[in-house]
């Protein structure tokens, strides 16, 4: 079994889906990092220093300093969520833990269903978050398009999970083969915010019981952590808790959106 090498990556970060995505891979690989939270909330990531490591000025984004195997230096900047999962394995994941070797059919399989997750499942959860919870108007038919969309969307993994199921693996059934890949691990951190979306997910039986049986892995614990703990779980459970997220999450919303406009508009 191959070892690691000793790793220097710094990870730039904040609570959020596709934060987490990242650092619970990172966990999950056990691969030394380093944190530095992204303050969203300032919108910090529209900073210049942050602009020269994300041009797209969005979390997440690593620089990986760690030297080559023949001892020369690296300053490997990486941004985009999922390229940042596939680097990760293909270069500090050697016994394929989370993926599967290059070219193999599985391999595919989970880049597809990466590219699903960032291309579906995340814009239009997103949406649905923005329209469901910030916006400072309701749009029934916004709040349902997107809604009715991530919906729909949970009902293509529900369908995948439950012929997965057909296939032996380890705690599974996953999305793709006999064990958890970085396309579950993309996939899980929207879908594990299901509610903040307004969408229930006790609708979907093996997409429940998939989210419970991830949650449960202490790696995965800690990186829904990084940078700070998270707490959306624990406010859905009071009204009063709901309220007080969403307010405390507007302010900074409204705030970004406003200097984009002014900017771009």
């Amino acid at each position: 079994m191959a070892t690691l090498p000793k790793t220097d990556i710094v990870l730039y970060t904040s609570v959020s889906p596709n934060g987490q995505k990242v650092s619970i891979t990172l966990e999950e690989l056990g691969i030394h990092y380093q944190v530095k939270h992204v303050e969203i909330s300032k919108n910090a990531q529209k900073e210049d220093w942050f602009l020269k490591i994300n041009p797209n000025g969005r979390i997440p984004a690593i620089v990986d300093k760690t030297p080559t195997p023949d001892g020369k230096p690296r300053d490997k900047r990486v941004f985009e969520g999922g390229a940042i999962l596939l680097y990760l394995t293909q270069r500090y994941d050697p016994n394929d833990k989370l993926n599967y070797p290059y070219d193999t059919e599985e391999y595919w399989e989970v880049v597809e269903w990466l590219v699903w997750m960032q291309s579906g499942v995340g814009p239009m959860q997103g949406q649905a978050n923005h329209f469901y919870r910030y916006a400072p108007e309701k749009i029934e038919y916004a709040v349902k398009r997107y809604q009715t969309e991530t919906k729909r969307l949970y009902q293509v993994l529900e369908d995948r999970l439950a012929a997965q199921a057909k296939t032996p693996s380890r705690d599974g059934p996953w999305v793709v083969g006999d064990r958890m890949t970085i396309a579950d691990i993309a996939i899980f951190t929207w879908v594990n915010c299901a509610e903040w979306a307004g969408v229930d997910l006790a609708r979907f039986k093996n997409l429940s019981q998939w989210v419970d049986t991830i949650n449960e892995r202490p790696a995965v614990k800690r990186g829904l952590d990084v940078p700070e703990p998270f707490l959306l779980k624990e406010k859905l459970k009071t009204k009063k808790g709901e309220e007080e997220y969403a307010k405390q999450h507007i302010q900074w919303i409204m705030k970004g959106q406003e200097a984009d406009q002014q900017k771009h508009g």
